[in-house]
């Protein structure tokens, strides 16, 4: 078994933005909040340091001024060490480098980091991905099929408008991938990557300078695809809940899974806990005339009306008489007396004004714009 502190981990925090622009236009798609208290970047990172991995970069392009924010020091997930810890990767990291195109441009800016790093392995992931992974079984796989990539992936059914985001994966019988498709016009059952990749530190910087010299900058179409008969890429199958966030629609239904308890218990794992940074905020108040049911409400929420399938955010405000069904409300937001607010999302300090009624469906749910006052 490969020790993992010989392992480093990289996190894109700027990743497949353009699927998720509304909630992306101000911040990375790293730091967009999820679950009531957390943000998508916790889910990467605290897979790899439940896994063992001390040395973490997170690889950022722009808006990322919340996410430091959010990291510090990484004092949280226990990163903030002499030796390894956590290092925030902007963009210019190197001389020559700037504003990357793909992965490819984005890792030649961290190269002299994965170098200094002196690892054996580099795991890299994306920030879009909701699941709780142990990667050690990962690093395993890869080392006994003596892999050049690793490539985690996750079988679903996925509509045509869902695949022409993703990359799908052929894998044979013994594991190893046959085809990749970027963003293929098909429907159905299929392998889609989790972007989640496994190679040895020398052979990443190989390939990051041979990418350089000839100006590729994708990683799925300039190293996947046009190197798959000349590396051997291995398909490793993740059997737990996943949920890839690629659009609203799915950034909402991955947060009204979590409300599900045997979901909710394998992402949120008493022996794998997923790490955020930690708020000194009082406890939730309720009010004498309130009615929760089926929902996730953080601390420092003052709740007087009804909140019904719904996820409410640290510090949100829901006045009396005011009713919130199968609903996303992000934090600092307040939605004022007699207002109803239905299959919608609020993004952090908006304000639903008295009376006022927001109505969505499950399939499209209506999304206020951060600050907004309605």
């Amino acid at each position: 078994m490969a020790g993992m502190a010989n392992v480093l981990g990289l996190i894109f925090a700027n990743m497949h933005e353009q699927t998720l622009p509304e909630l992306t236009k101000a911040r990375a798609m790293a730091s967009v909040p999820f679950g009531s208290k957390y943000r998508l970047i916790d889910f990467p990172l605290s897979s790899m340091v439940n896994s063992g991995i001390t040395q973490v970069g997170i690889i950022t392009k722009q808006n990322y001024y919340s996410l430091m924010n959010h990291l510090g020091m990484g004092s949280e997930w226990d990163l903030a060490r002499k030796t390894g810890g956590l290092h925030i990767l902007p963009p210019y990291g190197r001389e020559g480098s700037g504003m990357y195109r793909g992965r490819m441009e984005a890792l030649s800016g961290a190269l002299e980091f994965i170098q200094e790093s002196n690892t054996e392995y580099v795991v890299m992931a994306d920030s879009n991905v909701i699941a709780n992974m142990d990667i050690k079984p990962i690093i395993d796989f890869h080392d006994k099929n003596g892999a050049d990539i690793t490539c985690v992936y996750g079988r679903g059914v996925y509509t045509a408008e869902r695949a022409a985001v993703q990359t799908v994966l052929c894998v044979n019988e013994d594991n190893t991938v046959y085809d990749v498709l970027a963003r293929p016009a098909m429907s159905g059952e299929m392998n889609v990557a989790l972007n989640i990749y496994v190679m040895r530190r020398r052979f990443l910087e190989d390939i990051i300078r041979e990418s350089l010299c000839r100006s590729l900058y994708s990683f799925e179409t300039d190293i996947l695809q046009h190197k798959l008969h000349d590396y051997k890429i291995m398909g490793y199958k993740y059997e737990g809940y996943f949920e890839i966030i690629d659009s609203m629609k799915t950034y909402y239904k991955a947060t009204m899974d979590i409300k599900n308890r045997d979901i909710c218990r394998e992402v949120f794992s008493l022996k794998k806990p997923i790490y955020t940074k930690v708020r000194d905020v009082a406890p939730a108040k309720y009010g004498i005339d309130c009615s929760v049911k089926d929902s996730l409400i953080a601390d420092g929420c003052i709740i007087e009306g009804t909140v019904e399938n719904s996820v409410l955010f640290r510090g949100v405000k829901v006045g009396k008489g005011a009713v919130i069904k199968n609903s996303i409300v992000m934090q600092g937001a307040v939605i004022e007396e007699k207002a109803s607010f239905i299959d919608a999302i609020a993004d952090k300090e908006v304000t639903i004004t008295k009376n006022r009624a927001i109505t969505g469906t499950i399939d499209y749910p209506v999304y206020i714009t951060k600050g907004a006052v309605v």
